[in-house]
Formats: C-alpha cells, structure tokens, sequence
C-alpha cells in the first residue's frame, strides 16, 4: 500500500512538473510571432510598398483576431477540452506563422490573422487551466507563464533585425523561424491532451460543463475589461511603433530594435513578482497606480529629452510598467472570479472586447505618423490612454469578485 501510495505520489509529481513545462512552452509562443514583426516593419513596408497605416494593419490583426475569438475561446474549451483547445491553437500558429512567410501581400496578411486565431484560443483558456490546476499558486504560476511569454518576446523583438539583415535571411525567413518553436510546444503539450483523455474516460457522467454566464452586466467585469484593453494598446503600439519613434529621435534600426528588446527583458521580473504580490494584498489599487504613473513619466521623458543617454531610462520605465501591467491583467481573471470556468469566462469577455480596443492603437498611431512625421502626438497619446488606464484599474483593482448572472 505504502509503496503504491510513493509510486502515485511520484507519478503526480511527474505529470504537474510535465504540465508546467508545457504552460511555460505554451507561454513562449504567445508573443514572438507579433514582436518579431515591429523591428522589421520597415523592411516589409519597403519590400512590399505599404504606407505606415497599411504596416500597422500586420500588428493589429493578431489583435482583431483575439477579439473575434476571445468570446468562443470558453465555448471551444468546453467542447474539446482545454488541453486539446490549446494544442489546436499551437497547430493554427504553426500554419500562420508558415503562411506569412511566403510573402505576398495577401499571404502576409490571412497568416497573421491565423497565427492571432491561435494565439487568442492559449491565452483565453491558460488563466482557466491555472486557476483549475495550481488553486493554491495562482500567483506564482501566472508569474512564471507571464514571464515567460515576455521573454520570448524580447528575444523575438532583438533578434529580428539581426536575422534579416546581419545574417541575410531577409523579413520572411527572420519570421518564419518562430514556427520551429510552435512545433516544439505542440509536441511537449501533447501528453496533456492524452492525460485530459484518460481524466475523461474515468468520469461516470460525460455532460458539458454548464453554459458559460454572461458578464455583461458587471460593472466589475468592464473594469477589467477596459484595464486589458487600454494596457494592450500601449503594448502593442509599443512593439509596433517604438523602434520608428527611437529612429525618429536619431538611433538606427538595430539599436531601436535591441531598445525594444531590453524594454521587454527588464520587464520580465515585474511580470513574475506582480502576480504574486497581487494575490497577497487586499486590493491591487496602489500596484495600478504605480503602473500609470511609470508609463506616463517615461512617455512624458521621451518628448522632454530623447537624448541617448536618458532614453535608456525611459525604455526602462516602459519595460517595469509594461510587464507589471500586463501580469496584473491575466492576475485579475483568476482574482476576481471563483471557478476556472468564470475565469476563463471573464478570460473571454476581456480579451475579446479589451483586444478590439487594441486593434485601433497600431493603424491610429501609424496614420499619426503619416500625418504628422513626428513621434511627439504618438507620445501624448499613449500618456493619454495611460491616464484611462488608471481610471479603469482602479475600478478593476478595487478587491471584489465578480458577480455573475447565468
């Protein structure tokens, strides 16, 4: 008995160790197929003749595609299980990744919309599977997978450049190489799937899991909903626009591309240790505050002195608030609901509605480029969306649960 009991609890152990690789594997492809894409937008733009508004439309897609999956996302984990939701989003990204890659226009533009399909099934349905499987670590396990997610960011974001040009891949093959790392996360989350298969044949009762509630009318959950989308524009209009603003204000492309890169890299503890700190205190309203008011001194500091010397301090200010602010987004799925089901549900609602907010900053931001052929107006408007930001998050932060109605 005693010696069964040791050989489960190894066989536990094993399975939620191979479950967190998985998390942090799925985690390092939700952003490179989209921050790769910022530092070598340039290149696209000249290859394929594109004015800026055209060039933001490549950032926004993936975003418009979280928006118009966000809200099925629940539903298509119900129906086929997370575990196989999620290996099916990796599958669409792989195949995205592949079909941006060939480099025609129409090409360029259908793949980035599937890579964003994929994209958003994993980042709906991963808050639901932490809240489900690690209810006592929430903070710790968000941390890690948004950590993880902004590190491969980053490297995405700094090796762009040196690939398509140091090296001679040119854009397409400097993009494409992000599909060996889907096809890498596929295969470490396919035990998953058929864990998930044997969980299932056990049950006695084979029903669905019951609708999903509607989130419509809570206050709370708009907060929330506006937090994620006012701190998404910032996001990707930052990996979308950064690098043009700091060659703009006199770096070359490489330099403005390792900016981007060490942005998200000194990012990276903030997104680790705000999770966690968020589940400790009794509301998250002074971690917000402290969020804005870093995004609007940087954004402020770039316009004042965009001196080089001074503009790493403002790059790393971006990064603190970046990474704190997006962790603290996921964080708010698991904290303000109270099953992983109304978290993926809330998951949902969000992203969906917060993501097509989003979608407008790249266009909006690069038609402010053609117009004004200066970085200052795109500066003020991210101090700008910072200031709602505040507003939303301390609606969000405020400590209470959601209250949902079926």
């Amino acid at each position: 008995m005693d010696k069964d009991m040791h050989v489960q609890s190894k066989q536990t152990v094993a399975n939620q160790a191979l479950l967190i690789i998985g998390i942090v594997f799925v985690a390092f492809n939700l952003r490179p197929a989209i921050t790769s894409v910022g530092p070598v937008i340039g290149l696209i733009r000249a290859d394929l003749e594109f004015s800026n508004g055209v060039a933001g439309l490549i950032t926004t897609l993936p975003l418009l595609a979280f928006a118009a999956l966000s809200f099925l996302a629940p539903k298509i984990g119900q129906r086929l299980g997370n575990e196989l939701a999620i290996l099916l989003g990796l599958i669409l990204l792989t195949i995205g990744i592949v079909l941006r890659s060939l480099g025609f226009p129409f090409m360029l533009f259908a793949g980035t919309a599937i890579a964003g399909i994929g994209i958003a099934i994993c980042n709906v349905l991963l808050p639901g599977i932490v809240k489900q499987r690690f209810p006592t670590k929430v903070g710790l396990m968000t941390g890690l997978y948004t950590a993880s997610l902004g590190g491969f960011a980053a490297i995405a974001s700094g090796i762009s450049i040196p690939l398509a040009v140091n090296m001679g891949f040119g854009w397409k093959n400097a993009l494409l190489v992000w599909a060996g790392l889907a096809i890498t996360a596929f295969v470490i989350w396919l035990p998953q799937v058929r864990m998930y298969r044997r969980a299932q044949n056990l049950q006695t009762d084979g029903e669905l899991s019951p609708p999903l509630p509607s989130l419509l009318q809570s206050k709370l959950a708009w907060y929330v909903t506006f937090f994620i989308g006012l701190q998404s524009f910032l996001f990707y209009c930052v990996i979308a626009w950064l690098p043009e603003i700091l060659m703009k204000q006199g770096l070359n492309d490489t330099a403005s591309g390792w900016m981007l890169s060490l942005l998200q890299l000194f990012g990276l503890p903030f997104s680790f240790v705000t999770p966690i700190l968020a589940t400790k205190v009794k509301n998250q309203r002074g971690i917000v505050i402290g969020i804005a008011l870093t995004y609007i001194t940087a954004f402020i500091g770039l316009v004042l002195d965009g001196t080089a010397s001074l503009t790493i301090l403002w790059i790393l200010l971006i990064g603190i608030a970046q990474g704190a602010g997006f962790s603290l987004a996921l964080t708010f799925f698991v904290l303000r609901t109270v099953s992983s089901d109304q978290a993926s549900a809330l998951s949902g609602m969000a992203q969906s509605l917060g993501y097509l907010l989003a979608a407008i900053g790249p266009i909006f931001i690069g038609m402010l480029f053609d117009q004004t052929g200066s970085s200052t107006a795109p500066l003020y408007t991210f101090v700008s969306i910072a200031v709602a930001m505040l507003i939303a998050g301390l609606g969000a932060g405020a400590g209470l649960i959601t209250h949902l109605k079926k």
